[in-house]
């Protein structure tokens, strides 16, 4: 019992303690709406916000979806942690040491291998930030970072280093360093930072690169990029996936850019890593890069907590075209503005700043084309406007008109129906196929089954969960004598559990609160309350029900009596009868002084 309290102490502390504004923030644009703050929600497609974070009550809710939660369940979700994950991360950011806890085996396993990868992709990032700075064995590096432009500040900023050529420090030149300061060759290797020969032993994987850490967006590194010095082969390389990296998820930049994609409400999308520190080292900062994949749904959504528009810096061949085309229904399903900068013949966004520096680029970004009209024009120029031509056109769209929203579905079909001399049925309804995105539902959840209770009882219920704190005045005026919902005398039971652990907040019965309806009834409460009762207004509500509650409970006592009465005068017990009928004046004389006592208050 002692454990669980303190447990439960040190949550709370770590609750008190983290903004919750801030931190969501940190992922989703939030702007002051009353007492709350209101956003698009991060955990399914919308276009008008109706993610709501109450500071007050430090929890959020979305009125879309119904996902809520606090802190923690936010950290759980967006960020796929486990609770004591989660709870450690956000006590790091408080400075709120945690005591030890006991643990399952699985949990503890997980904990070591996240914090195991995290501590060796640290050392191997410091391991080849100081080779680049003051190795010999950089020199290769350094020269070439000079002749790509990018200055010792930015090397810095973005922590890059070397993995030094193997002829010159062999193949086992980081595994050697690492070993030495203490890490086990099995965690390089779980890291991927080496590779296991089949005849035993392990080796390098990155050799002769310009190393680029990857950076969560908690600051940490996760994995590596490297870019070969020679005319190896691949060019670029990225760590293999783990759990702490999923490359469908991390945009390169992402960490050190977002607050300028914040600022200017955009994000500029290329392709490769020096593409971006060329555009960044032009002043030009709000910019990400995906990590060796294309552009994902998951990357869309990341974005879209930091920015209304993405503009794609695209070459204009094939593989460009390709790449539009695979990225168009995110952007539809995910609601997120995108447009297509066509990048000059022969130039990559590296090569078009360093030519003709900002200035060139913001001319590109000016006569970007929205994403699906670009893919229009595109299939147009491959397909042609011939009948054959026309039906290819019309089967490429399909996929992108299944995962627009219905009404620009039909704006588009409209649109482009009248390019292609075809109705607009032929577009938007091909084949009689009309369906959402898998995971982009809107639909709210159906009620659940406190929908149902009285008025009466809601009303009850809704004041103990806001106002926990006054439990026992109600109890104490015989609240559960008048409760007539099972549902609701479940959950005062639940309530008086947590009041007896000292757990009377609304925060803290939100956080205990295990039933999926029970949390988006109580997220749905909060979230229409807002802020705190204002002034006594809580008490004021308490009295009325305290009130009500002994006006019910001698309404009972009443009918008990007269039942009582009756049965004396029918059986001529007349002891028992004058005793009961001075218990009944005794009664209304009481009633009468408590309503006394009520009007004087008011």
């Amino acid at each position: 019992m002692a454990d669980s309290r303190i447990q439960e102490e040190i949550k709370n502390r770590v609750r008190e303690s983290t903004d919750i504004v801030r931190l969501i923030g940190e992922s989703v644009e939030l702007k002051k709406a009353g007492a709350s703050y209101l956003g698009l929600c991060p955990f399914h497609s919308e276009k008008t916000p109706s993610f709501s974070v109450n500071p007050a009550r430090q929890f959020y809710h979305c009125f879309g979806c119904g996902e809520s939660g606090d802190v923690f369940s936010f950290m759980m979700k967006y960020h796929r942690l486990s609770f004591p994950e989660a709870l450690k991360e956000l006590a790091r950011r408080a400075g709120i040491e945690l005591p030890r806890r006991t643990l399952s085996d699985a949990d503890k396993r997980r904990i070591r291998q996240r914090e195991s990868l995290y501590r060796v992709n640290e050392a191997a990032a410091a391991v080849y930030e100081k080779l680049l700075r003051d190795s010999p064995l950089a020199d290769a590096a350094r020269a070439y970072l000079m002749e790509r432009g990018i200055p010792d500040e930015a090397a810095r900023r973005y922590r890059l280093g070397c993995a030094p050529d193997p002829d010159r420090a062999g193949w086992r030149f980081l595994l050697d360093t690492l070993t030495r300061q203490g890490f086990r060759p099995e965690e390089l290797e779980a890291a991927g930072l080496i590779v296991r020969r089949e005849r035993g032993g392990w080796y390098d994987r990155f050799r002769n690169r310009v190393m680029f850490p990857i950076i969560d967006m908690s600051g940490r590194v996760v994995a590596f990029g490297g870019r070969i010095l020679d005319d190896g082969r691949p060019k670029y390389m990225n760590s293999p996936e783990s759990p702490v990296f999923d490359k469908s998820r991390l945009l390169f930049g992402l960490y050190q850019h977002r607050q300028s994609i914040r600022s200017a409400d955009r994000a500029l999308v290329v392709e490769g890593n020096f593409d971006l520190l060329s555009l960044a080292i032009h002043g030009i900062e709000e910019v990400v890069a995906p990590l060796g994949t294309a552009l994902t749904r998951s990357h869309v959504r990341v974005l879209r907590g930091y920015c209304r528009e993405v503009i794609l810096l695209f070459d204009g061949d094939a593989a460009g075209l390709k790449a539009a085309m695979r990225s168009v229904p995110f952007f539809l399903a995910e609601q997120v503005d995108a447009r297509v900068a066509l990048l000059p013949e022969g130039h990559d966004p590296d090569t078009l700043v360093r030519d003709q520096g900002r200035a060139g680029i913001d001319r590109l970004v000016a006569g970007a084309r929205e994403l699906p009209e670009f893919v229009f024009v595109a299939l147009v120029r491959r397909h042609g406007l011939t009948l054959e031509g026309k039906n290819r056109i019309i089967a490429d769209l399909q996929p992108i008109f299944e995962a627009a929203p219905p009404r620009q579905r039909t704006l588009m079909a409209t649109h482009f129906s009248e390019k292609l001399g075809v109705p607009p049925s032929t577009l938007a309804g091909r084949g009689g196929r009309v369906r959402r995105p898998d995971s982009g539902q809107e639909s709210s959840s159906a009620p659940s089954s406190l929908a149902g209770i009285g008025i009466r009882d809601r009303q009850l219920l809704d004041f103990l969960f806001l106002y926990p704190e006054y439990l026992d005045e109600l109890l104490a005026a015989g609240l559960e004598a008048v409760v007539e919902s099972p549902l609701v005398l479940e959950r005062i039971g639940f309530l008086k559990e947590l009041a007896g652990r000292g757990l009377c907040t609304p925060e803290t019965v939100f956080a205990h609160l295990e039933r999926e309806e029970d949390r988006r009834y109580v997220a749905g409460l909060f979230a229409r309350a807002g802020g705190d009762g204002e002034g006594d207004e809580p008490e004021r509500q308490c009295r009325e029900l305290v009130a009500w509650i002994r006006q019910q409970v001698g309404r009972h006592d009443e009918a008990e009596l007269l039942r009582q009465i009756m049965e004396a005068q029918q059986s001529g017990d007349q002891e028992k009868l004058m005793s009961l009928l001075r218990r009944k004046q005794e009664s209304g004389r009481k009633r009468a002084e408590f309503y006394d006592n009520m009007l004087k208050k008011e």
